[in-house]
């Protein structure tokens, strides 16, 4: 259950945040190399630590991504992909080995000195009634490097997390929830941090005032909000709200409220949710109306949506 007045925002939201690890790859790779991830479903985000060299992602809709040693990388909407050899990569492709040692896949190249290292997995997100924050997180959440805040804390837990899975103990997969938990919370700090949140969801919850409203609009986000209403739940003036949502995300609470509920529309679409539902989960009277609102915000309509994801499945 939400708090109606988080005094730590990110606190408010843990309940929320409880997730299933799953470690998939231990991957060393040398010379060129390609690993394609497809759509990891509903509930389901990728993450990538890159312990050793140089990569690239690829990824539609997006720019390549390119990742060095101490990057940590989280997809949380679980988007297709490929993580490849970095740019220049001399050599020809090679060859992949993969072999199960307690029941996590290690691969590496055929033949071909390793040079890069990657530890690859995913997070299941238990609280699936819950997952309208999921939904309003951007696609992308990258950490750079060794130098943020966190960083050896978070290598620690990465290290907990995978010797727990590797002694598949007993208490093992309640530990290793809640050790994730912990480190979502901790990427989702750090990125509060850089004040990089897409939308300015994370600089929004960074605020008191401006984070007892968004997280109002989180769990309730078909009804039928008023400025009055939410300047209430954020115990504060009006002028105060409009004033801090500007600054914050470059948008008053209202306009900010339509962006969430068409990003939670859009995401709730490309799962293949009949559109007449999604419309009456994001707060929309009926399908025409949210497809109104979405062809004038983005261009596009409720089918085509509906449609590019069923391409993309």
């Amino acid at each position: 259950m939400l708090s109606d007045t988080p005094d730590d925002p990110l606190s408010s939201l843990a309940p929320l945040l409880q997730v299933r690890p799953v470690l998939d790859d231990l991957c060393a790779f040398g010379g060129i190399w390609a690993s394609p991830h497809p759509a990891g479903g509903p509930g389901w985000a990728y993450f990538h630590i890159v312990t050793r060299g140089e990569c690239e992602l690829d990824g539609p809709g997006h720019a390549p991504l390119r990742l060095q040693a101490g990057d940590m990388l989280l997809l949380p909407h679980g988007d297709p992909h490929v993580m490849r050899a970095r740019p220049g990569a001399a050599g020809e492709p090679a060859g992949v080995t993969k072999a199960y040692r307690n029941a996590i896949r290690h691969q590496a190249s055929l033949g071909v000195e390793p040079d890069t290292e990657i530890i690859c997995g995913r997070l299941q997100f238990e609280a699936a009634g819950e997952s309208l924050l999921i939904a309003a997180l951007p696609d992308r959440i990258l950490l750079r490097g060794p130098d943020w805040p966190d960083a050896p804390r978070t290598k620690l837990l990465l290290e907990a997390i995978r010797d727990e899975l590797d002694a598949d103990g007993t208490g093992a997969a309640a530990i290793t929830l809640h050790l994730a938990s912990a480190l979502f919370v901790m990427m989702l700090r750090a990125h509060l941090g850089t004040g990089g949140a897409s939308g300015g969801l994370l600089r929004l919850l960074g605020h008191r005032p401006t984070a007892r409203a968004v997280l109002a609009m989180l769990r309730e986000p078909a009804r039928p909000w008023t400025l009055d209403d939410l300047a209430a739940r954020a115990v504060t003036s009006r002028a105060t709200l409009v004033r801090a949502f500007r600054a914050a995300a470059g948008c008053p609470p209202l306009a900010f409220l339509t962006d969430l509920r068409l990003g939670l529309a859009r995401r709730q679409l490309l799962q293949g949710h009949p559109a007449a539902q999604v419309a009456a989960e994001v707060g929309y009277q009926s399908e025409s109306a949210l497809s109104r609102a979405m062809h004038r915000r983005h261009g596009t309509r409720p089918g085509e949506i509906r449609r590019s994801g069923e391409v993309a499945a």
